[in-house]
């Protein structure tokens, strides 16, 4: 194996933890059932067994399980997806009834074959789920959609919770991590779910190990900032298999640790930043942390206004 081939050895601090008990069989037994993807098992989350086991959480992938992109990084299988399934919202919004989830994630394969990107279906499913889940709070993670804003309308009509779509990378190395998806135009999409609705949290999450560097990565929390990004999600890259991009290197506790410091004095609402987070990683924790920081923030704009008020009568 040539010198520039070896692969690193994975740290001590990335071994996960094994947990098949009756929630996650149970779990996997009723996706199944349901004819139902999960991105959890089909990208081949590390975190797998910890929420399908401990948190009884998982996001579900809609509009089947082949996406039209072959981004580098990613263990979903490419190709020529199925015809859509208009029973799928009916059969999520079920699941999640019988999971009894107090938040779910709602994510979906790139369809760059459909028109709208497939918005239509995943903004069913958001009002299936809250339809079939009152107090139920949904987090979507759609694809770039191609940078169309009609059918980023037809999404946020749905009204979720929090809007979560991935930089991925870092600017420099967008074109060699992502198939087709541009880094200014995923910044685009999150801006202009805020003109659409300003109230809704945006999400953003980024992968390090790819060779960026922490100049870059800082300068990612910049531009995601500038684009009215809310929530912020870092995790370790970690290559699926040997058809994938390599890690360059593994990131200790500790950088992340750091790296998360950072994010948050910059002005992220929250951010979680681990060796395996992932983008729905602790989801919940994360739209109770945003609705915390939406309160802060209502609550010192009332009294800066009121504050004003006083001042004027005098």
């Amino acid at each position: 194996m040539a010198k520039n081939e070896e692969y690193i050895r994975k740290p001590d601090w990335l071994k996960i933890k094994i947990n098949t008990n009756e929630s996650y069989t149970g779990l996997k037994k009723l996706m199944r059932n349901k004819s139902l993807n999960t991105v959890c098992e089909e990208a081949r989350c590390p975190n797998i067994h910890e929420c399908w086991s401990e948190r009884k959480t998982a996001t579900f992938m809609i509009l089947g399980d082949t996406c039209t992109r072959g981004c580098r990084f990613c263990a979903v299988k490419t190709g020529l997806p199925t015809e859509l399934d208009w029973g799928e919202p009916e059969r999520v919004a079920e699941s999640v009834k019988i999971m009894g989830l107090k938040h779910v994630v709602v994510t979906a394969v790139a369809r760059d074959d459909l028109k709208d990107g497939g918005a239509a279906v995943f903004a069913e499913t958001v009002r299936r789920i809250r339809e079939g889940n009152p107090g139920c709070t949904i987090e979507i993670l759609p694809s770039d959609m191609k940078g169309d804003y009609e059918s980023l309308t037809t999404l946020m009509s749905s009204a979720p919770d929090i809007f979560n779509h991935n930089i991925e990378t870092v600017r420099r190395l967008t074109r060699r991590v992502r198939a087709r998806a541009m880094y200014d135009q995923s910044l685009t999409l999150l801006q202009r779910v805020k003109e659409i609705s300003p109230k809704t949290p945006t999400k953003s999450s980024i992968m390090v190990g790819l060779g960026e560097t922490k100049e870059e990565i800082i300068e990612t929390m910049d531009d995601l900032l500038a684009h009215d990004v809310d929530i912020m999600t870092i995790g370790q890259y970690l290559q699926p298999t040997k058809k994938h991009l390599k890690v360059e290197r593994y990131y200790h506790p500790d950088e992340f640790e750091e790296l998360k410091q950072i994010a948050l004095s910059k002005g992220f609402s929250h951010c979680e930043s681990g060796p395996l987070v992932r983008s729905s990683y602790h989801a919940d924790e994360q739209v109770n942390a945003a609705s915390a920081q939406r309160r802060i923030k209502y609550m010192k704009g009332y009294e800066d206004q009121e504050k004003k008020e006083v001042d004027f009568t005098f």
